[in-house]
């Protein structure tokens, strides 16, 4: 006959191997998922052309999900979650009137339509373009602040959010080609924009 004090011992030895066999345990409190979001480049790092695409993917839903209002004013907001050293959103409409941009307020409310980069291509059009058709990179020609004010290629990502407005971001990409230009007298403007 077993003793109800081996008894005991038995069931506390058998609680304890289940407990260390994982077969007994608490369930694991649910939070919410983080937004996944891409990774923060290290300074003077190069970014990829995925993560510039993620970048704005993660804008495009964040606008979605929390209404063009709420969208605008953190995009709008240079220590806003949408800006990450050198990657930041802007938004336009489809009129290419800036709609938030977090370093340059002065452009919000104003066309850029007719807006040229640094080699005389119409960056702002074909931006429009690419959103019109629901997505797409622009190579353009713009002045890196970070290096001295220097005309560096920066290649653009836009997205459309829907019928009535666009995001973008880019990521500069090294020196600018030496400028083509056939008339001598007219050089290109390199003050960029």
């Amino acid at each position: 006959m077993v003793t109800p004090s081996i008894q005991a011992l038995c069931i506390c030895v058998l609680g304890l191997l289940l407990i260390t066999a994982g077969c007994i345990q608490n369930e694991p409190e649910t939070a919410a998922p983080a937004p996944e979001t891409p990774a923060i480049p290290e300074p003077g790092s190069r970014i990829s052309n995925e993560t510039l695409v993620a970048f704005v993917e993660s804008a495009v839903e964040y606008a979605r999900v929390n209404g063009k209002e709420k969208a605008l004013a953190e995009f709008s907001d240079p220590n806003g979650s949408f800006v990450r050293g050198e990657l930041y959103i802007y938004a336009y409409d489809f009129n290419n009137v800036a709609l938030a941009h977090p370093f340059d307020p002065d452009k919000i409310g104003v066309s850029r339509m007719d807006e040229l980069d640094a080699f005389g291509n119409p960056y702002t059009r074909q931006f429009t373009d690419a959103a019109n058709n629901g997505s797409g990179f622009v190579r353009f020609y713009y002045v890196n602040p970070a290096h001295n004010r220097t005309i560096e290629s920066k290649l653009g990502y836009v997205m459309k959010v829907d019928d009535d407005w666009w995001l973008g971001s880019g990521i500069y990409t090294g020196p600018a080609p030496a400028p083509v230009h056939t008339d001598a007298t007219t050089p290109p403007d390199l003050t960029g924009t």
